[in-house]
């Protein structure tokens, strides 16, 4: 049966649902708060899809390193103190999630929503003829020193153990597989089944095929309040006038909380602030995307230009530029990169996006259970572009009464309320 589906956010998750919806074969609309050429979280981001990263944010040791860290302004991780219940009960929930046994029950799911993802972009790609540019040849976790190679290997073996292939690398088998750039590391593990893409361009096709399907966008469009009777959504109220449809999903992001407040609905969430910087010339490009372990920043070619991408920053709803974090990012790259200076960087513009982050690392995905026909895709912090064709897939079968591909209880927007 076809049903009319709003979705409400037009970033990489809303496009994505909007795009599996369609081929369903319902009628779409999107609202998104801001204009066409927006670029928000979606656009500035790493790029890279990775199912390698099956340990959720919320793991052992994060509260303690990151109560490390968030004395150094130039440091991966800070948190702006503020007054604010919100943060303090995510920190509460943060806190509590992070032990040994949400890791091992939240890995399978995201491995599984990783793998199911890249399956979904290989598609993506034979249809667009890769319009945005996807490279399948693994991602290098380089390490500087040997307590972090020891951590990553142990990783790798955890990933091993749920069916995700890796290679423990040394120096000079690093510079095998990446012959034109020197490094100065103690060694790496590789994953093989990592990809990387251009953000932009994946936005850019995404958008021209939903127009061509009839998608409809309103632009510039801010929802202001909902319409309800009983237990159901009646309309959407915005700036624009109302929207009436069968079913709505919230597809907001860090602004996801918000847009749901009225109705009595909690989703615990923090605004986790991330930077990149590209370099439009760089001096050498390497061919594998890369994180930097010890300095948390991601490295990934994208055509000829090269980007550095990293940090997270909890400091509320804002997309101010502080250019301490953005140093920390800049003076981590010459020390695995010896041929990079600071100076390379000196007249790149930085950029900023608000990353969704849910207190136990895991994203909201499904239903409410207040509202029969409300529904929320968000929260998946630094993995947004990297789960979004599996959320977007996963959300189409729930509208349209199919029994989901995974089982995804654990994902419930229900969770805290």
């Amino acid at each position: 049966m076809s049903l009319h589906v709003l979705i409400v956010g037009g970033g990489i998750i809303g496009l994505c649902t909007a795009h599996f919806a369609a081929q369903r074969g319902h009628r779409v609309t999107l609202l998104e708060r801001g204009p066409a050429s927006r670029d928000g979280c979606s656009f500035g981001n790493g790029g890279m899809v990775v199912p390698s990263h099956f340990v959720p944010l919320a793991a052992p040791g994060m509260v303690r390193l990151g109560l490390k860290w968030m004395w150094n302004p130039e440091s991966p991780f800070y948190i702006k103190p503020r007054l604010s219940w919100g943060l303090l009960d995510w920190g509460w929930k943060f806190t509590r999630a992070a032990t040994a046994r949400h890791v091992n029950r939240s890995a399978p799911l995201l491995r599984d929503l990783h793998v199911a993802s890249r399956a979904c972009f290989e598609e993506l790609a034979d249809e667009t003829g890769n319009e945005f540019g996807l490279v399948k040849r693994g991602l290098l976790m380089l390490c500087k020193t040997r307590r972090a190679f020891d951590e990553e290997a142990h990783v790798a073996e955890l990933g091993r153990r749920l069916g995700v292939p890796s290679e423990i690398l040394t120096p000079s088998a690093i510079s095998s597989l990446e012959p034109n750039l020197r490094m100065d590391v103690a060694g790496a593990v590789y994953f093989p089944d990592d990809c990387h893409l251009v953000p932009a361009a994946l936005m850019a096709s995404l958008t021209r095929r939903l127009t061509e399907a009839g998608v409809q966008f309103a632009w510039n469009t801010v929802v202001t309040g909902w319409r309800t009777g009983g237990n159901l959504i009646h309309a959407v109220r915005t700036t624009g006038g109302d929207f009436d449809a069968d079913e709505y999903v919230v597809c907001g992001g860090a602004w996801s909380p918000a847009l749901v407040r009225s109705l009595g609905l909690r989703l615990p969430m923090q605004a986790g602030k991330g930077y990149s910087l590209t370099l439009p010339q760089p001096r050498r490009l390497p061919s594998v995307c890369a994180i930097l372990s010890e300095a948390r920043v991601a490295v990934t070619p994208m055509g000829s230009t090269l980007r550095f991408a990293g940090t997270m920053e909890i400091s509320g709803l804002n997309q101010e530029i502080h250019r301490r974090r953005v140093q920390g990012i800049i003076k981590s790259v010459p020390q695995y990169f010896p041929e990079y200076q600071p100076a390379d960087f000196l007249r790149i513009q930085p950029w900023c996006g608000l990353r969704p982050c849910s207190p136990d690392g895991l994203p909201y995905v499904g239903r409410f259970g207040r509202f029969a026909n409300l529904s929320v895709a968000s929260g998946h912090a630094m993995m947004g572009v990297s789960l979004g064709p599996v959320t977007g897939k996963l959300m189409a079968e729930m509208l349209s009464g199919e029994e989901p591909s995974l089982a995804i209880e654990q994902l419930s927007p229900s969770r805290y309320n």
